[in-house]
C-alpha cells in the first residue's frame, strides 16, 4: 500500500525510514546500501550511508519516493547500482584497499570461516567498509554463511585493456550482504552451490589473484581473505603476491591443531610477514542451564600458540549452538554477540601496531 505521508530526504535516518517503510530496505540494498539491517543504521542518514559507500544519493531518493507511492521496488539502472565501485589497476579508477588481512589455520575444521565472518561483522558494525575474498576455492563456505546464492554479475569497463578478441575486459561485481559486506567466492561463479571445482594448484592460485585484481571492489577499509587450511598453493599465493598487513591464525584447544598451526606460523615468519593475532575457536562450552564451563576439547592452548607466534590472543571463542545454527541457515548477520566487537577491536589494535609503509595500497 502506498505510504504518501512519509518524508524522504537525504537527512532521513535509515533505521527510522525502514521501520516506517519496510520496502525501503530492499530499495537501499539494490543500490548497494545494505546497512539498513545492521547496527550502523541507527546513527546513519541516507546521505551518510551513500557517502560511506561512494553512492549517488539523488537516484536513491528518487527510487525510495517511487517505492513509497507504488509499493514496489523500481527498476534501478546499473550505472546507479554500481556507481560506488572502482575498477582495478589502470582502468577507469583504482580500488583503494587500506588493509588486507588473510585468516589462516594449519588444520581444517577449526571454524576459520566463521571467525572470518564474525570479524567482518564486528568491523562493519564500526561503520568500516569491509570485503571478504573467499580464498578457499575448492571448499568455499562464506556464501553459505551469509545466505548468498546468486552468481556474481559481470561488468565490462570500456576503459579497461581489451581482450585478445578486442572486447572490453570483463570484471566481476562482488555480492553484497544485507549489511553491505562485499563478497567474492568461487561458489558464486556457478548456478548450483554444490558444483565441484576440480582445479589444480596453479589454477587455484590464478583464481585468487583474479579475485583480487579483476573485481570491481569498492574502496575498502579492510579486505579479509578466508584461506583454505594448510600451507598449500593458495596460502602461498596470498602471502607472496598480495600486499597483506599481516595474518590472523585460527586454532582450537587440541594438541594436533596446535602443532599444525605452529607450522603455519613458521611459514609466515619465513616469508617475513607479521602475525596480527591468534583466535582460539571452540575454546570451551558454558552450559545454558547451570552456567558451568566445560573444556570440551581440553585446556586452552591459546596463550602458548600466541607466544610461539609472537602475537597477541585476539579472542577465545566458546562453542555456541545458536551461532552454529544461524551460520548453517545463512543468517550469520543476525548474530548479536559482544565477541564480534571484541574481535574487531583487537584486530584494529594489531593493525595499528603493524603499519604498512604506505597508508593505502591500490590494486594494480
Amino acid at each position: 500500500m502506498p505510504h504518501s505521508t512519509i518524508e524522504i530526504t537525504p537527512q532521513s535516518n535509515i533505521r527510522e525510514l525502514v521501520a516506517s517503510l519496510p520496502i525501503a530496505a530492499e530499495v537501499l540494498t539494490q543500490f548497494g546500501l545494505g546497512c539498513s539491517g545492521c547496527g550502523v543504521s541507527k546513527y546513519e542518514t541516507i546521505a551518510q550511508g551513500a557517502a560511506a559507500h561512494g553512492l549517488r544519493v539523488e537516484p536513491m531518493i528518487a527510487a525510495l519516493a517511487q517505492a513509497r507511492l507504488s509499493g514496489f521496488v523500481p527498476l534501478i539502472a546499473n550505472e546507479d547500482r554500481l556507481s560506488h565501485r572502482r575498477a582495478p589497476g589502470g582502468f577507469s579508477g583504482r580500488a583503494k584497499i587500506a588493509h588486507v588481512v588473510p585468516i589462516m589455520s594449519g588444520k581444517g575444521g577449526v571454524g576459520k570461516s566463521l571467525v572470518t565472518a564474525l570479524l567482518a561483522l564486528g568491523l562493519r558494525r564500526r561503520n568500516l567498509r569491509v570485503g571478504i575474498l573467499d580464498g578457499d576455492i575448492t571448499g568455499p563456505s562464506i556464501p553459505k554463511l551469509f545466505g548468498l546464492r546468486e552468481p556474481l554479475a559481470i561488468e565490462a569497463d570500456p576503459n579497461a585493456p581489451k581482450t585478445p578478441q578486442g572486447n572490453p575486459q570483463p570484471l566481476m561485481v562482488p555480492a553484497l550482504t544485507r549489511s553491505a559486506i562485499e563478497i567474492v567466492s568461487s561458489n558464486l561463479l556457478t548456478d548450483k552451490e554444490d558444483t565441484a571445482m576440480i582445479w589444480r594448484g596453479p589454477i587455484v592460485s590464478g583464481v585468487i589473484r583474479q579475485f583480487y585484481e579483476q573485481v570491481l571492489w569498492s574502496d575498502l577499509d579492510v579486505l579479509l581473505i578466508d584461506l583454505p587450511p594448510g600451507t598449500s598453493d593458495a596460502p602461498l599465493t596470498v602471502l607472496q603476491s598480495l600486499p597483506i598487513d599481516g595474518v590472523v591464525l585460527v586454532t582450537m584447544p587440541q594438541a594436533l591443531a596446535t602443532m599444525i598451526v605452529r607450522k603455519a606460523a613458521n611459514l609466515i615468519h619465513q616469508l617475513k610477514k607479521p602475525i596480527l593475532g591468534v583466535v582460539e575457536n571452540m575454546s570451551y562450552f558454558v552450559a545454558p542451564d547451570t552456567g558451568v564451563r566445560y573444556d570440551v576439547f581440553g585446556p586452552s592452548y591459546a596463550s602458548r600458540v600466541a607466544e610461539l607466534a609472537g602475537a597477541p590472543v585476539l579472542a577465545t571463542l566458546p562453542i555456541d549452538p545458536k551461532k552454529a545454527m544461524l551460520a548453517d541457515e545463512g543468517r550469520v548477520e543476525e548474530i548479536d554477540d559482544p565477541v564480534c566487537d571484541e574481535l574487531a577491536a583487537h584486530l584494529l589494535e594489531a593493525l595499528a601496531a603493524h603499519p604498512k609503509p604506505k597508508e593505502t595500497i591500490s590494486i594494480i
